[in-house]
């Protein structure tokens, strides 16, 4: 965005600044990015950028969470094979576009050990789990999972297939992929392998 063009202040700064670092992220990665370079792409003055995000992992941390919220949406269509389906296939279009790509980019570098935010990363993603707990708790209330059956357990077996196909093998990912995801999630909460007891602990099978 050329600076003759200025943004002005406001949620059009906030949003233009966001996208911008997605962009530098997934162009530069984490070792070169600079608040400087996202100014300059955004159109603004450097100082506007550390008024409100005084260091590079805050911002790297809002535009990431921003993002995941934007791309990720929690569904709540009434059935939890529908809500698991829909949750996964967002899941796989975010992984394959640009912003998700950047993201991972930055997890990988963490477990490479190279230069990375030490937290952002992890704490978006452990607090998009949390928000889409609901989606079991829901499920549970309507009877269509077992009592006692673990949110967190259950969307960690969703995105876990998916985030080892492209993390690890590098294979391909499609909507296919993200449905086969939702099937076995949905049929492991069923079979109550996520279910804890009232001790908290998972039930023996």
């Amino acid at each position: 965005m050329s600076p003759s063009a200025p943004l002005g202040r406001g949620p059009k700064v906030r949003s233009a600044v966001l996208a911008a670092t997605v962009d530098e992220l997934s162009e530069r990665g984490y070792a070169a990015f600079t608040i400087e370079n996202v100014a300059q792409r955004t159109g603004v003055h450097k100082t506007t950028v550390y008024r409100r995000w005084p260091d590079r992992d805050t911002l790297i941390a809002e535009a990431l969470a921003d993002s995941v919220a934007a791309k990720i949406p929690i569904p709540d269509t009434g059935s939890i094979e529908e809500d698991l389906r829909a949750l996964a296939r967002s899941l796989v279009a975010w992984a394959t576009g640009a912003a998700g790509r950047a993201v991972l980019a930055v997890l990988v570098s963490t477990a490479a050990g190279l230069p990375a935010p030490p937290n952002s990363a992890r704490h978006v993603f452990r607090d998009r789990i949390r928000q889409t707990l609901p989606v079991v708790t829901r499920a549970v209330a309507r009877g269509e999972l077992p009592e006692g059956t673990d949110p967190a357990e259950t969307i960690k077996a969703l995105v876990a297939p998916i985030y080892f196909r492209v993390l690890i093998t590098g294979e391909p990912v499609d909507d296919g992929t993200a449905d086969t995801a939702a099937a076995l999630a949905l049929a492991g909460a069923r079979a109550r392998l996520f279910t804890r007891n009232v001790s908290g602990r998972p039930e023996s099978h």
